[in-house]
């Protein structure tokens, strides 16, 4: 006779049920003990939580793999412990290593619309050893570890050796009466893996394809002959490294010879793949070959997602030049209306300008083709402007100057039929109970909560919400910050890299004028606030790691400060990354997004913030701007500089020292910071960062710090009246439709790509009937 259930394991049971789908809690039970068993080789007596998880993935990925092949065949065709916590298991999930900042998450999110959509998509990547390196906080200080990610292996991918493809590198080239021959190459073995992106709720599974660098199996004979085989055998190292780290910089260009060497790789072996998909004629066909590169625009659409993949035009012109024997004039015109561009950064810093030497070395064949496709291009813009010598070598592929370049974002501007920014803004720059659950694949539908706004019993549950992340936020936070934060503060979160355009400067300025007007009037009812910043900043930008340093130092004094109390906490969040943006995000009450204006390309974190729930103070720069043209105006915090005061500033010079002198609050910030209050051991700790405010700032901090705090100032008096806060939020979740990246893909996918979304489900496989 069966116990009855205890109301914790009805839940757990719950949970079960939910993740199991279609399938009862009996199979997934006999499933999750067969991978256990079997896959992992393990029992209960010695399996650990790392083992639950791997079986749980490897259970979920069986639902999967036969969506996946039936997804790709209609291309072609057109005993396990109830009590477990799953979220428990969720968090063994390692961060994959494979992108970095907005933009790599932006393109996770692009091919998980495309999936979606029912879109015949791929994504393209390599596959890091070692991603983005996990950060660490000594002594105020961040300390940069390896992460080596697949240490314990990925229970989701599928090494593919079949398709390994070479790619070559060095060399020369050789002219001949036929055509142009890369000779005496280095060649690099791509090796891809395929990880399913499964689309919500049809059954739809897509790929994503990293490559990993494997050295070829062939060795010099004569090399073993003299004793050389131990040095062979190391040497393959060098080849491998293509894949081994992924470059942690973010914003900032580094000409290094691996970087080349990476985008490249990656370019190489994504162009062979393509190629053979296209010349495996008429699905199911396999016998006859398509030839004719003619329709390649219109069954394959390649969307350059930065500069990175830059390297994709003159590779695809080699390929058509070289290989396929095209024409210059039909290859060309081939490779423009199969190739579109998306900038992510206007920074000058930021855009890829290689060496013309490092090129002549790495890729001879290729810089032969950019110098042609310049040539023509010269000649197109002389003949629109006639004498003006001064656009030829504004327009130019090349830069000249002491050390000649190429420039990447003119290659992708010339070589490819669109272009785009990733906001408006960017673009002018370049030139559920309510609602039901149709908003998951529609998310325009959240218009429809406006019709709430003034609904008390709606208000209440939004409110009620909000709390209940902030309250499993704040354990999270006490747990692993031995920091007791007050729930009730207001959650004021700014998490992304640290850089100095995105300006957490400006957010420790305000910390520190608040900090002294609670010393000031202690008995007054201030707001009382928790403030998070979190992010990564470069290993070798000094000045990115003074600001952490200066966060760390100012949470220090403000957090051990008994006069202050829990009215203001301070917190660097360590290592943001996904999966702890996942618990922040939805927590936060203000989303801090203060970059100078017109420097951020878009943002994607101001998004997910506005979706969530939170009320965003920030300048008119990036996607803020179409943020609040859809939630309203009056629904941001919108304060400071737009472009064209920017602009004017630049003009006539900025003088930091004009708001020192004027400003009492500025002053006395500025002078602790550089007097040693918050670094009373180091006085002189913060030099460097008072240097560049007062004598070398580019992004104008002081010229925004007065608008700012007069803001803030407004974000405090309307946190106090919880019902018109939260209406804002409920205006705010409802005109975030725009930013779902399912409206961007079906866009990118009728005005770029040439073809049609779908949201037909596909018929489930035999085996999930």
């Amino acid at each position: 006779m069966s116990k009855p259930l205890s109301d914790h394991d009805k839940k757990k049971q719950i949970s079960v049920r939910g993740l199991a789908g279609v399938e009862n809690v009996a199979d997934l039970k006999i499933n999750f003990n067969r991978h256990l068993h079997f896959t992992l080789v393990k029992d209960r007596n010695v399996a650990t939580k790392r083992d639950y998880y791997f079986a749980l993935a490897h259970t979920v990925r069986d639902h999967l793999v036969g969506r996946w092949i039936r997804t790709q065949q209609s291309y072609y065709e057109k005993d396990p412990k109830l009590g477990l916590d799953m979220e428990e298991l969720q968090e063994m999930e390692e961060d994959a290593g494979l992108g970095n900042g907005g933009l790599g998450r932006l393109a996770a999110c692009f091919l998980d619309s495309m999936a979606s959509l029912g879109l015949a998509g791929y994504g393209y990547g390599i596959r890091y050893e070692f991603g983005i390196f996990n950060q660490k906080i000594a002594n105020g200080w961040q300390i940069e570890e390896a992460d080596d990610w697949l240490r314990y292996g990925n229970p989701w991918e599928k090494a593919r050796p079949e398709y390994m493809r070479p790619v070559h590198f060095y060399g020369r080239t050789e002219h001949h009466p036929d055509g142009v021959k890369w000779v005496d190459t280095q060649v690099v073995l791509a090796l891809p893996y395929d990880t399913p992106v499964p689309g919500y709720r049809n059954n739809v599974v897509n790929t994503m394809r990293l490559w990993s660098a494997k050295a070829p199996c062939e060795f010099n004979l004569k090399d073993f002959n003299i004793g050389g085989y131990i040095q062979a055998v190391l040497d393959r190292n060098l080849a491998e490294n293509i894949s081994r780290v992924l470059y942690p910089n973010d914003n900032f260009f580094e000409g290094k010879e691996l970087r080349l060497k990476q985008e490249y790789f990656v370019v190489a072996a994504t162009l062979q793949d393509i190629i053979r998909r296209f010349k495996a004629s008429k699905f199911g066909s396999r016998d006859i070959v398509r030839t004719d590169f003619s329709t390649l625009p219109e069954k394959v659409a390649i969307q350059l997602n930065d500069t990175h993949p830059a390297l994709a035009i003159p590779e695809l012109m080699r390929v058509l030049l070289d290989d396929e024997k095209l024409s210059w004039e039909k290859a060309w015109d081939i490779c423009v209306k199969t190739c579109a561009y998306t900038n992510h950064t206007v920074l000058p810093e930021a855009l890829e300008r290689w060496p013309i030497d490092l090129f002549q070395t790495l890729l001879p064949r290729h810089l032969e083709i950019i110098y042609e496709i310049n040539r023509r291009h010269l000649e197109r813009v002389s003949s629109l402007y006639p004498g003006d010598v001064d656009r030829l070598r504004r327009m130019s592929l090349i830069e000249e100057g002491p050390q000649k370049r190429v420039n990447m974002a003119h290659m992708c501007i010339v070589g490819s039929h669109a272009v785009n920014g990733v906001a408006r803004i960017h673009s002018d720059i370049l030139k559920a109970t309510k609602i039901g659950e149709d908003f998951i694949r529609d998310l325009d539908q959240l218009q429809k909560l406006r019709e709430f706004v003034n609904d008390e019993a709606f208000i209440r549950d939004i409110a009620k919400v909000k709390q209940e992340n902030k309250l499993k936020f704040a354990v999270h936070l006490e747990e692993h910050y031995k920091v007791k934060i007050n729930p009730n503060s207001m959650f004021d979160i700014q998490v992304k890299r640290i850089h100095e355009y995105k300006r957490q400067l400006l957010n420790c300025l305000h910390i520190i004028t608040f900090y002294n007007r609670i010393k000031k009037e202690p008995n007054k009812q201030w707001t009382p606030r928790t403030v998070m910043i979190g992010g990564k900043a470069a290993p070798g930008y000094h000045t990115a790691k003074m600001i952490i340093r200066l966060i760390t130092a100012i949470g220090e004094v403000v957090n051990n400060d008994p006069v202050v109390g829990d009215r203001l906490k301070v917190i660097f969040l360590e290592n943001y990354r996904v999966t702890l943006a996942e618990k922040a995000i939805p927590a936060a009450d203000l989303s801090e997004q203060i970059s100078t204006a017109g420097t951020e390309a878009s943002g994607t974190g101001n998004m997910k913030f506005m979706l969530n729930g939170a009320l965003t103070i920030g300048t008119m720069d990036g996607a803020n701007v179409e943020m609040a043209e859809e939630a309203g105006d009056n629904n941001l915090f919108i304060f400071g500089m737009r472009v064209e005061d920017v602009d004017a500033m630049d003009a006539k010079g900025y003088n930091a020292s004009e708001y020192y002198n004027r400003l009492p609050e500025l002053k006395q910030a500025m002078d602790q910071i550089a007097g040693g209050f918050f670094s009373p051991k180091q006085p002189d700790l913060f030099k460097d960062i008072v240097n560049m405010l007062m004598y070398h700032d580019r992004f104008k901090v002081f010229a925004d710090y007065e608008a700012y705090i007069k803001c803030q100032e407004k974000v405090s008096a309307l946190y106090k009246k919880p019902k018109d806060w939260t209406k804002k939020v409920i205006l705010n979740i409802a005109g975030s439709g725009k930013f779902s990246s399912d409206r961007t893909i079906s866009q990118y996918a009728r005005e770029i790509w040439g073809v049609e979304p779908t949201l037909e489900k596909l018929s489930a496989p035999d085996d999930l009937k």
